[in-house]
């Protein structure tokens, strides 16, 4: 398990650094996702699936986040807290870095705790349960 939800998170963190350099393909960011999934933050809790709209809202955030100045998205660490042989959930810190004007890059640290199947040996995020970001956008003078 461990060994294939780290592969997961390598590939979506890479996936991340391209998309912030405008090469974004909505078919591999599909690919880390299962059929339907789940995510709560304090804005509420949503469910969607898997298909055209997921990788149009996954399109319209990753232009967000380069028109707010974003430049780097890196994993800090992963802690896996195991639920059965085939579930688990994935504790990622992520620091972001923003590019600001006429002043140093600002790099923000946080955490996003993501729900993971693993089924044929392949892991997929089912869910994912985050802080507010927004408010830590604004507390950071990011927006």
């Amino acid at each position: 398990m461990e060994t294939a939800v780290r592969e997961l998170f390598e590939r979506y963190e890479s996936f991340f650094r391209r998309s912030l350099d405008g090469d974004s393909d909505m078919d591999e960011v599909a690919s880390l996702y299962a059929s339907d999934f789940i995510a709560a933050s304090p804005a509420g809790v949503m469910t969607g699936r898997n298909d055209d709209q997921l990788k149009q809202v996954m399109a319209a955030g990753y232009a967000h986040y380069r028109a707010i100045g974003t430049k780097g998205m890196r994993i800090r660490h992963i802690r896996l807290s195991p639920i059965d042989e085939h579930h688990c959930v994935a504790h990622v810190s992520w620091t972001a870095t923003y590019a600001r004007k006429d002043q140093p890059d600002t790099s923000i640290d946080f955490d996003v705790h993501y729900l993971v199947q693993k089924l044929d040996g392949e892991a997929k995020v089912f869910g994912w349960v985050s802080g507010d970001e927004q408010a830590l956008l604004k507390q950071h003078g990011i927006v």
